[in-house]
């Protein structure tokens, strides 16, 4: 049985593993917590055999769950050297970078109250050319490079786009109700430049076209569009707001030749939770409340009636929810939806307990934000069953924030988050943010890069994403039993284009007692990568006892290593 015949079968174990984890971080006392893990535990490792498959008790056969795009995001390295950027990203065998594009930076007098006299927003040659000129150099570079971009726009507004009201000496006044008049405007401006037809004044080629592309920035948090709630939280209008700014942005992409048919077009862009239940002015909605709002749906997934739908800018009678689908054309008919599925410090496994983990869509809510998604357009007859994009996902280390992990225990999560998209057919990506972490000072809490501050690689961390591995089940009582080894060798299928060699995989072990010693690994298995449909693997070995797991792959003379895994017979 090839690999992808088994998704069906793998989709439903995932999804049971998933109710058993859900169930033991819940409710159960500690020793049913124990039992109920083991389970899940057990439910993976038999997850193939149960299903059919030929990989496990197969040997070294490669298999594949299904096709995850390698996203990785670091603004500022690639604004400031996108050639060099983008060909490191090339190396590390990246799939696509994800640029921010914010509004303001290519807006004329994006801090002036009024909008400049005669101009022409819908058209890009109206725009000052050096707003334009860093992101004409990313498209430029990532074309002759074969690397594909994920164009995300959105905040912050130009200060003449933003709306009346926002509280005195807020810092965010731009993001208070911002036009989607406006902002439609912005995106026919830069659909039409990277159409694949528009040549700027000078160029002697038009620009490359960009085929994808994603609508605002974690719109449920107030710092990027607000207000996300009045009436002391209880009518959520940044769902509003945002399905305004969504209907123009489809509108003008539609208008310049980038239609789902051609192009890949996501929305959402979700933060994973919120502070409380109640959003205020710049406080955060949490996701799958707004999500509802979006979609103009009650608690029970009912269409909005009456005072309630107006609040919210819905169709207060049936006959206007009748019309909804074909007036928002986006929530039904996009290519998917992005979302930010940070589990902050926790395990992926980890659920948020109710009443506030059942509306985040951190990793381990993943399943109920595609419940959400489905019961939303279900609603009003529709079942386009979106697929997942992780836009924006990592883990924070200590160093150098104190308050989060050890690099090696990142390095764990981010290979099983890796291993548990795999297996989920609904998830269509995997992302890195970011490449480096920020400046020391800066303010930012986000220390989640594959590399310090300084450029040197993080332990385990940097080896985790280059050569993803995951063993889901690493106690056993014989050493006779097989276990399943999945893995990935990120650059191998650009390796395998430029070189047209085939790439292999060594699977090694270290017996505990000789770990650290030189020469301690030894090779159990060399796997053949399948670099035509990607990077990934998927085999069972029986290992000779206790002791650690690792991968190897050469490139060249230059021999690179998995983080190691402990595994206990």
């Amino acid at each position: 049985m090839r690999a992808h015949a088994l998704l069906p079968c793998r989709a439903a174990v995932f999804s049971l593993q998933q109710v058993i984890i859900v169930s033991a971080n819940r409710t159960a006392p500690r020793r049913r917590v124990r039992l109920l893990l083991a389970a899940a535990a057990l439910l993976g490792a038999l997850s193939l055999s149960a299903c059919g498959g030929s990989l496990v008790g197969g040997g070294p056969s490669v298999g594949r769950g299904h096709t995850l795009e390698s996203i990785i995001e670091a603004h500022g390295l690639v604004m400031d050297d996108p050639v060099a950027a983008l060909a490191l990203f090339k190396q590390l065998g990246v799939d696509r970078v994800r640029v921010y594009i914010a509004w303001e930076t290519v807006a004329p007098d994006p801090e002036s109250r009024r909008g400049p006299s005669g101009f022409d927003a819908a058209n890009p040659a109206a725009y000052p050319a050096g707003g334009w000129a860093p992101y004409d150099a990313i498209v430029r570079v990532a074309a002759a490079d074969r690397i594909g971009l994920d164009l995300t726009v959105g905040s912050p507004p130009p200060l003449w786009a933003a709306g009346p009201g926002a509280p005195r000496h807020s810092l965010d006044a731009a993001e208070w109700e911002p036009s989607a008049r406006d902002f439609g405007l912005f995106m026919h401006a830069l659909g039409e430049r990277y159409s694949g037809h528009y040549r700027p004044r000078g160029a002697t080629k038009p620009l490359p076209r960009v085929d994808f592309w994603s609508i605002w920035n974690e719109p449920n948090y107030g710092p990027y569009l607000a207000p996300q709630g009045i009436d002391k939280g209880t009518v959520e209008v940044g769902s509003r707001l945002y399905r305004g700014l969504l209907d123009a942005a489809w509108s003008s992409l539609a208008a310049t030749g980038h239609t789902p048919a051609t192009d890949t077009i996501l929305f959402g862009e979700t933060a994973p939770r919120a502070s409380g239940p109640a959003p205020g002015n710049f406080n955060g909605t949490l996701p799958l409340r707004f999500i509802r709002a979006l979609y103009c749906l009650d608690g029970s997934f009912k269409p909005l009636r009456g005072g309630a739908a107006t609040e919210r800018g819905c169709p207060a009678t049936a006959a206007g929810s009748a019309r909804f689908a074909a007036d928002n054309p986006a929530l039904f008919d996009a290519s998917g939806f992005a979302d930010h599925p940070y589990p902050d410090a926790e395990p992926p496994t980890y659920v948020t307990p109710p009443p506030l983990g059942t509306d985040y869509a951190d990793f381990a809510a993943l399943g109920y934000l595609e419940s959400t998604l489905d019961r939303a357009a279900a609603a009003y007859g529709r079942h386009p069953r979106f697929p997942i994009y992780s836009t924006e996902f990592g883990y924070w280390t200590n160093p150098p924030n104190a308050s989060a992990l050890p690099p090696v225990t990142a390095a764990a999560y981010l290979n099983e988050s890796e291993y548990l998209s795999w297996r989920n057919p609904r998830i269509a990506s995997y992302d890195q943010y970011q490449l480096t972490d920020p400046p020391p000072g800066d303010g930012s809490v986000f220390d989640s890069g594959l590399e310090f501050a300084d450029g040197q690689p993080k332990p385990f961390v940097y080896d985790a994403y280059r050569m993803p591995l995951w063993l889901p089940v690493t106690h056993a009582t014989s050493a006779t039993k097989r276990l399943v080894v999945w893995g990935c060798v990120r650059p191998a299928p650009v390796v395998a284009q430029r070189t047209h060699r085939p790439q292999q995989v060594a699977v090694q072990f270290a017996a505990a007692a000789a770990a650290g010693r030189a020469g301690s690994f030894r090779t159990l298995a060399t796997l053949t990568i399948d670099t035509a449909a990607g990077c990934y693997f998927e085999t069972s070995e029986r290992f000779p006892g206790t002791g650690t797991v690792r991968l190897a792959w050469r490139d060249g003379g230059q021999t690179f290593y998995s983080r190691p895994q402990t595994i206990t017979l």
